[in-house]
């Protein structure tokens, strides 16, 4: 999971919804359109008082009724208008924006999938579901509202200001007074509202994670009985996010209840000031109607500055946020810190690899330490140790699910650092114990094992993995096997996760104990007709239990992060202490904690790690 968030001293509500530029670039024709003509409607607004202002001093004062009606004429058909550009407005923004959040929304999901597995092991999936969904829809409505409000907003303050300064500056002056403290009182809330906007948004994720893990885990919530503890931990996530709303609700009352005060205190005084103005005969009864109706006018836009900060400080957590994923380095498609040449040995050759997660301590020893090992093209390569020994941070280096610190590995003699991501995943096909499907058909699912595979191939994979019975299955090939593949047994899904990592006949496979969901008897069938493809490539399978060791041609055993020995079966059981208590499941022997130092390796003319004499093993 990710650090907790802290909030950047530095941090700048409009720098960082500038970054938002080159998603609304394609679309800034018809955003500053759309913030024209509600520019052009928000001033209409402001010329219904000089109409005011005529019809008092003119046919009001004059007593002419035809020219009231004339007056009420302009006043319907500047209300018209008003509604009619706003309502265009709306209509010019709302395709576009949808496009701009539909855009941000696919680039998130395209970066999702370049990044590092390391990546995803620290992110939990709610926080990234609530970046691609709530922060992405708080970005389309700052676009389509505040932003396009500040500016209009700004706007008719200005041209408001000058209008009520050239009808009478005075009076102009006094709701002038106001500006300078509510500029104080709207920096005072940006600074609080922003940290309160983002422990919002975080705590939305948290919920989120939540109720993704209990839905996809119901079965172990109600097979434990522990649907109480769950709703109380939900309980406490919402209570927590429910406080937090309501210190946001707090704030905002708090500002709005400044901004509307203040404002009203003034057109208060220039109400009663200019009320002696006219009684004095100093100022006309129509200039007064059109002085207050503009600063009436004028109300709305500044009010509306509180919470329009407030939505502008949450679209600027949320584009952080979204930032804070986009930011992270993708996976790189070469290394640069290893330069070696190819290699002449073909099959898949591990030549020193070391390997440190990279959030782990500096000087903790690495998982995987000097790993050499050799398997030779067209051999099937067992791969043997204690739980926790780093058997599957192992096998993902191979399809670079992870990089190696140091040292190379190298398919028919070339790095696999040096290969393009894509074509060394069609090299390699993997498997791994917990199988993975998808929201999609059988078919879909198996099929994404290969791009362009077709039928045949589809059946002949099915039948290699024992999994024929898709087609008793509703709709065959084509049921969908809902959300994780639940809907089947485990022996099931892991087979279909098999089917899908031989259907495309890969030149190297990886199968991380691919048959430990399986019954004896399925596991006996599926075995023998794997061993048919893996006649056909070079493959390393991890194996717990002597019946999947028996698929391989050799046996490598992984012992506190090293090779400690290769050989077959026979040969690790006669001259290995540890791979023979490993086969058996036998205790340890009485007083012993841990079996003796493996003794110096040596090695054989093809490079290949090999057990020292027989005799002088563990």
């Amino acid at each position: 999971m990710p650090e907790e968030h802290v909030e950047p001293k530095d941090r700048s509500t409009a720098r960082s919804l500038m970054r938002l530029w080159p998603y609304v670039k394609p679309v800034r024709a018809r955003l500053a359109s759309a913030v024209l003509i509600a520019v052009v409607a928000s001033c209409l607004g402001l010329v219904i008082p000089l109409v005011l202002k005529w019809m008092v001093d003119g046919p009001v004062a004059g007593r002419d009724p035809g020219g009231v009606w004339l007056g009420a004429l302009y006043l319907l058909l500047l209300g018209i208008a008003e509604a009619f550009l706003f309502g265009l407005r709306r209509w010019v923004v709302a395709r576009p924006l949808a496009g701009v959040e539909a855009s941000m929304r696919a680039a998130l999901y395209r970066h999702l999938q370049r990044l590092p597995v390391a990546f995803h092991d620290r992110w939990p999936s709610g926080q990234l579901l609530s970046r691609g969904t709530t922060d992405l829809m708080l970005v389309r409505m700052f676009l389509a509202f505040p932003l396009t409000y500040l500016v209009v907003n700004s706007t008719t303050i200005v041209v408001g200001f000058v209008i009520l300064l050239g009808q009478e500056w005075t009076l102009g002056l006094v709701l002038l007074a106001p500006v300078v403290p509510l500029m104080i009182v709207c920096s005072v809330f940006e600074a609080k509202y922003s940290l309160v906007a983002r422990s919002a948004q975080d705590q939305v994720g948290d919920l989120t994670t939540v109720v993704e893990e209990s839905v996809l885990g119901i079965r172990i919530v109600k097979g434990f009985g522990r649907h109480r503890s769950q709703a109380l931990a939900f309980r406490a996530l919402a209570q927590r996010l429910r406080a937090t709303e309501l210190d946001k609700a707090r704030l905002l009352a708090g500002i709005w209840a400044l901004i509307t005060t203040i404002p009203e205190l003034a057109i208060g005084a220039a109400l009663v000031l200019g009320t002696i103005e006219v009684a004095d005969g100093g100022l006309s009864a129509g200039t007064l109607v059109a002085f207050l109706s503009t600063a009436l006018a004028l109300r709305w836009p500044v009010e509306s500055i509180g919470f329009l900060l407030a939505m502008c400080q949450e679209s600027a957590s949320a584009t952080d946020r979204f930032f804070e994923v986009m930011d992270v380095a993708e996976e790189k498609k070469t290394a640069t810190h290893r330069a070696a040449g190819p290699s002449g040995a073909g099959g898949m050759v591990f030549e020193g690899v070391r390997f440190r997660y990279p959030d782990a301590a500096p000087d903790s020893p690495p998982v995987l330490d000097r790993i050499d090992l050799r398997i030779r093209p067209g051999e099937t390569m067992a791969l043997v140790g204690a739980t926790g020994g780093g058997k599957t941070t192992l096998t993902a280096l191979v399809p670079r699910l992870h990089d190696a610190t140091s040292g190379r590995i190298t398919l028919d003699g070339e790095d696999i650092t040096a290969m393009p991501r894509e074509r060394l995943r069609e090299l390699v096909s993997v498997a791994f114990e917990e199988p993975t499907l998808f929201s999609a058909s059988v078919a879909e699912n198996v099929l994404m094992g290969a791009e362009g595979a077709g039928e045949d191939e589809l059946r002949r994979a099915l039948s290699v993995a024992q999994a024929d019975f898709v087609h008793d299955l509703p709709h065959g090939t084509g049921t969908q096997v809902g959300e994780q593949g639940l809907s089947l047994s485990g022996g099931q899904r892991q087979r279909l996760a098999l089917a899908r990592a031989v259907v495309g006949r890969p030149r190297f496979l990886v199968l991380d104990d691919p048959l430990s969901a399986l019954d004896v008897h399925t596991e006996t069938l599926v075995e023998a007709a794997l061993r048919s493809v893996l006649k056909e490539t070079t493959a390393v399978v991890v194996a717990h239990r002597p019946s999947t060791v028996m698929l391989a041609d050799r046996v490598a055993l992984l012992s506190e992060g090293r090779i400690s020995a290769v050989g077959t079966h026979q040969e690790l059981l006669r001259g290995n202490a540890e791979y023979a208590w490993l086969m058996s499941g036998a205790d340890l022997p009485d007083g012993e904690d841990a079996f003796p130092p493996a003794p110096a390796p040596t090695t054989d003319t093809l490079g290949v790690y090999a057990p020292a004499e027989e005799g002088s093993s563990r």
